[in-house]
């Protein structure tokens, strides 16, 4: 008997969750997170990581930089593509899918140079990684807001397991950029 209430809670989530995934509502900017949240989110975990880690690395500004950029050029078209693949093996409208696919690679385009222009303008490694944090901070406990309250949930769990997992990302970063800077001098 316990079998179908999550056979029920299963079926729940997969019908809220096929909207999100698939883009088959109709609703535009940010009540349409499934155009943006996976670009966004994705743009500031790796870029805050490769901040924290390479500044622990003691890499050069320039090379920082560099990353960002390759980053958000060369991985978010790999992503976007991704995307639009899944999209169109969902038999997601072509026009729908695209729409998808432009709106998450042009927010994860602006996320990322967002984090490029605070390296370009502090010429402190450590600084630029501090202030890497907190705007990462800022930016995942806004979509987590906007995302909870869409979906009707508390928002400070959201916020804080998103935080968390982030927290966990780059202190990762920064674990392996102490080591390569120690062990590959």
């Amino acid at each position: 008997m316990a079998l179908r209430p999550a056979i029920a809670e299963s079926r729940r989530m997969r019908a809220f969750a096929r909207p999100l995934i698939s883009g088959t509502t109709r609703r535009r900017g940010l009540s349409q997170p499934n155009h943006y949240s996976y670009g966004s989110t994705a743009a500031i975990s790796t870029s805050v990581g490769l901040i924290v880690g390479l500044g622990a690395a003691s890499v050069q500004r320039s090379a920082i930089v560099s990353s960002l950029l390759i980053i958000a050029l060369a991985d978010n078209l790999s992503d976007s593509l991704s995307i639009h693949v899944y999209q169109e093996s969902e038999n997601l409208e072509a026009r729908d899918a695209f729409h998808a696919t432009l709106t998450n690679f042009a927010a994860r385009l602006l996320v990322a140079m967002s984090f490029v222009a605070i390296v370009v303008s502090f010429p402190s490694t450590r600084t630029a990684a501090i202030l890497a944090v907190a705007w990462g901070a800022a930016l995942l406990t806004g979509l987590s807001l906007v995302l909870s309250r869409l979906r009707h949930l508390r928002p400070w769990r959201q916020i804080s397991e998103h935080l968390a997992v982030a927290a966990i990302v780059t202190a990762a970063s920064r674990i392996l950029g102490a080591w390569i800077a120690a062990n590959f001098p």
